[in-house]
């Protein structure tokens, strides 16, 4: 996919794109594979990477390096670790060099994941201040949240290009559509478990899950849309476990993923759960899941 110049990354990032904690790996020694991989997912036609965990504008930029034109985007920079005029400034260095590829998602993460944590929302929002007010500001176009509730959901819409939700639902996509409006992007991460078996299938979903359920900000979003303390327990209930993990044939996980379009997501970063504990890059599942979408071997 081609991006042509001046077009917003938001737009030009498709419906599909891959999240990954593998491809910001600080290891020297994998830096090679992870670059190669990356340059083979803009190949393989997806729109954008994500650069899961606390990732950082110079993750994007290392990758921005070994690919042409897909869409970069951290999911998420945390606002409590990188200060807002050094990520300012190192997204202007990167624009320059790579211009119209890089999406900035900012998070406030969780109290307990990040030092001093207090006031997360009134945080996001001096954040976004100091953005707009740096030697170099980063425009609300080019920079997504990770929203959950109605608030911060609110503040994407009005300093944000849109919202970048994790751990969500259908259901939820269209209360968030609803919040956003239909102009803001609403790109949530999907995570997918390439397993048609259910009781397999279920098992990597809660090894993946269980610490996630954990935390108080996703537990809260959960009951939000009617789940129970019974269902997030244990890695979660049957009912949990299928409504946040896409799994099943390759139908039905393209069935899946309709839904969270036709809920009213714009793109979907697709995050693969293999249940293995190494950071290698799962290229088999992500070829297979680029049949699946349909979007073959983009060689432009």
């Amino acid at each position: 996919m081609n991006t042509p110049h001046h077009t917003s990354p938001q737009h030009a990032a498709g419906p599909y794109g891959i999240f990954s904690h593998e491809l910001r790996s600080e290891d020297p020694a994998q830096q090679n594979e992870l670059l190669d991989a990356a340059a083979e997912l803009e190949e393989l036609g997806f729109g954008a990477i994500w650069l899961g965990g606390s990732s950082s504008v110079r993750h994007a930029a290392r990758v921005a390096g070994a690919t042409g034109r897909v869409v970069l985007a951290t999911g998420i920079l945390n606002i409590w670790y990188e200060s807002a005029d050094t990520v300012a400034r190192q997204r202007a260095e990167l624009e320059g060099a790579h211009p119209d590829r890089f999406l900035l998602g900012l998070g406030a993460s969780h109290a307990q994941l990040a030092r001093n944590y207090q006031r997360p929302y009134s945080t996001m929002v001096e954040y976004l201040d100091a953005l707009d007010a740096a030697a170099t500001p980063v425009p609300a176009e080019r920079r997504v949240l990770a929203a959950l509730g109605p608030k911060m959901l609110r503040l994407a819409r009005d300093r944000a290009a849109g919202a970048h939700p994790y751990l969500v639902t259908p259901q939820y996509i269209e209360q968030a559509r609803g919040v956003l409006g239909e102009g803001p992007l609403l790109a949530p991460e999907v995570t997918v478990v390439m397993e048609s078996e259910p009781a397999k299938a279920r098992e990597v979903a809660r090894g993946f899950l269980e610490y996630y359920l954990q935390l108080p900000n996703y537990a809260a979003n959960l009951e939000r849309l009617g789940f129970h303390d019974a269902d997030l327990t244990g890695g979660g209930s049957d009912r949990l476990v299928d409504a946040l993990a896409v799994w099943g044939t390759d139908e039905a996980i393209r069935a899946r993923l309709a839904e969270f379009h036709a809920a009213g997501a714009d793109h979907l970063a697709l995050q693969i759960i293999t249940g293995d504990d190494e950071e290698t890059p799962p290229l088999p599942q992500w070829r297979h899941l680029a049949d699946i979408v349909g979007l073959g071997a983009n060689t432009a």
